[in-house]
């Protein structure tokens, strides 16, 4: 993934980020194309510290065909995107971008056994059920045995060992305190939910220029 110095993650955060995101893209080289799906993902280590994330497919994906172990797959993870208009910029003769956040995640891919399998199911609707609390979390446990058996039957488990980490998150980290300030602003007023998640991440970023924008306002007050 082409990265300029100024949006690159170091790998801690790019994973933390995959890890918390839990959802990407698996893709995949047959020899003559992209092979690809949209999947949910959970990230676990092995006893050397090796990133693994975890996931499965239905029987019939093309991808399955593709996991022996040898050739790199690639998995994106992706966050929060917005348009910025020039319109925007203090400065003059600024061009059209997209802010962004992404991490791609690289390295082969082995089938699960059964037993793994069934780790793993467990493991990913817990992660995803969290998210609902206080909901009572669903639990496997819930289905009669002969359907969740029958639902096995129907996916098939997947780890890809991580070897290569990158991280990108574009928030115009590069621009001035002004020309900043002036985008989060803008992307903050916009109605789209991911405009105004990109603002608070810029926010987040550099806190120190939104505090000498207040401390301006504040003394222009009488």
């Amino acid at each position: 993934m082409y990265t300029p110095p100024f949006f690159k993650q170091d790998r801690a955060a790019s994973l933390k980020f995959a890890e918390e995101r839990g959802f990407g893209t698996m893709c995949a080289f047959d020899g003559l194309k992209p092979v690809a799906s949209p999947l949910p993902f959970y990230l676990t280590y092995a006893a050397d510290g090796t990133p693994q994330a975890a996931f499965h497919v239905a029987r019939h994906n093309p991808l399955l065909k593709l996991a022996n172990g040898s050739g790199a797959w690639l998995l994106t993870v992706n966050g929060p995107d917005a348009y910025v208009s020039p319109d925007w910029y203090v400065s003059p003769d600024q061009v059209p971008t997209w802010l962004y956040q992404s991490v791609h995640l690289a390295g082969p891919v082995r089938l699960l056994s059964d037993d793994e399998l069934s780790v793993q199911i467990d493991t990913l609707s817990d992660k995803f059920e969290k998210w609902l609390l206080p909901k009572k979390p669903w639990t496997s446990g819930k289905m009669t045995a002969g359907r969740l058996e029958a639902m096995k039957k129907a996916i098939v488990g997947l780890v890809m060992t991580v070897e290569e980490v990158e991280g990108s998150f574009k928030l115009n980290q590069h621009k001035s305190d002004a020309d900043y300030t002036a985008i989060a602003n803008a992307l903050g007023a916009q109605p789209a939910a991911d405009a105004r998640k990109i603002s608070q991440l810029m926010q987040d970023v550099r806190p120190d220029a939104f505090a000498d924008e207040t401390n301006k306002l504040e003394r222009s007050v009488p």
